[in-house]
């Protein structure tokens, strides 16, 4: 009778460790199955962790996106793996499991969003591509652009940063602090110009003339090599205290000041506008910068070619090429040959 006790007591245990392993393998094989993407889950997604957003929340939203199986699984998951989720745009790529997703939304590597600023826009039209791209609202940028302390800090004399922030190619966030892209552009351009002047030997307001000049440099020029003799031709005219008579300074005011559409053409009337940035009018330099100058009109402003030319003009829209002349006579003379005989 005891023996029969013993082997009924074996077989017990036999038969409970049976169950707990078919129970374990069946925790585990769930386990597998609910940390699974989808079947439907391919290729990558854009998913964004809004700022204060609970696991439960952002749980829901991967299920109810089909990225993730369960969101049960998912709060499982964030208990087992407690780093904090950070906030921003990323991109998952797909399938992926639970863990997976958990782990890049938790590194923080967020999506970045490229934004390319062409050379010759001004504060407003950049301010308008970083809110369209989703890196940071038009007004907040044109708030940290005109910001006095950072004005100071990069010893800029004027009340924007209009001209000092660097035309190029830039990755941020979503939803990025527009201080720091204004902070991020403006030492661009510093680091850039540091390339072709010593930008420590000079006084703020000596800088603040030279990215005046080319930033209407920068409007002017369509060949890059006549961009040094244009600057010289400007230089001539400051030399002898004649208007420079820029164009571009015209488009500006109708543009960014008068908030109109951009004229296709120049009329006498927009010439005789009363404004500053009248370079019809006023003479000198404009009040300040009338775009963002890259390194082509940054590099004709600080080495521009000696000349003694005082005029020039269009004369191959499809090159770009222009006409430089010495005198009025002649300005009105390639007019006639070059331009009117077209």
């Amino acid at each position: 009778m005891r023996i029969n006790i013993v082997k009924l007591v074996m077989v017990i245990g036999v038969c409970v460790v049976i169950l707990a392993l078919i129970a374990g393998t069946a925790v585990v094989l769930a386990v597998m199955e609910l940390n699974k993407a989808p079947v439907s889950a391919q290729g990558e997604v854009f998913f964004e962790v809004r700022q204060g957003e609970t696991p439960r929340s952002i749980g829901k939203r991967l299920e109810d996106e089909g990225i993730i199986k369960s969101r049960y699984f998912w709060y499982v998951v964030n208990r087992i793996d407690k780093d904090v989720i950070k906030a921003g745009a990323y991109k998952i790529p797909l399938p992926a499991t639970q863990f997976e997703i958990h782990n890049i939304l938790e590194t923080g590597r967020q999506l970045l969003i490229k934004v390319t600023i062409p050379e010759g826009g001004t504060l407003a039209k950049t301010a308008r591509l970083f809110d369209e791209a989703g890196v940071c609202e038009e007004e907040a940028f044109l708030e940290a652009a005109s910001n006095p302390e950072m004005l100071e800090a990069f010893q800029i004399p004027a009340k924007t940063f209009e001209g000092y922030l660097f035309p190029d190619t830039y990755l941020f966030q979503k939803n990025y602090d527009a201080k720091h892209v204004v902070r991020i552009m403006a030492e661009t351009f510093f680091k850039r110009l540091s390339g072709i002047v010593d930008v420590a030997s000079l006084s703020p307001e000596a800088l603040f003339e030279k990215v005046t000049l080319a930033s209407i440099v920068e409007r002017e020029y369509r060949l890059a090599e006549e961009a040094p003799l244009m600057a010289g031709v400007f230089y001539n005219r400051l030399a002898i205290g004649m208007a420079l008579q820029s164009c571009a300074t015209i488009e500006y005011i109708i543009t960014e000041i008068q908030h109109k559409s951009h004229p296709e053409i120049i009329s006498t009337a927009d010439t005789e506008i009363e404004d500053p940035y009248n370079t019809y009018i006023a003479k000198g330099l404009p009040p300040g910068p009338i775009s963002a100058p890259g390194l082509t009109a940054l590099s004709a402003a600080f080495n521009p070619t000696p000349n003694d030319y005082l005029f020039f003009r269009l004369i191959e829209p499809n090159t770009g090429e222009h006409y430089f002349s010495k005198t009025f006579d002649e300005h009105i003379k390639a007019g006639k040959l070059y331009v009117k005989g077209k």
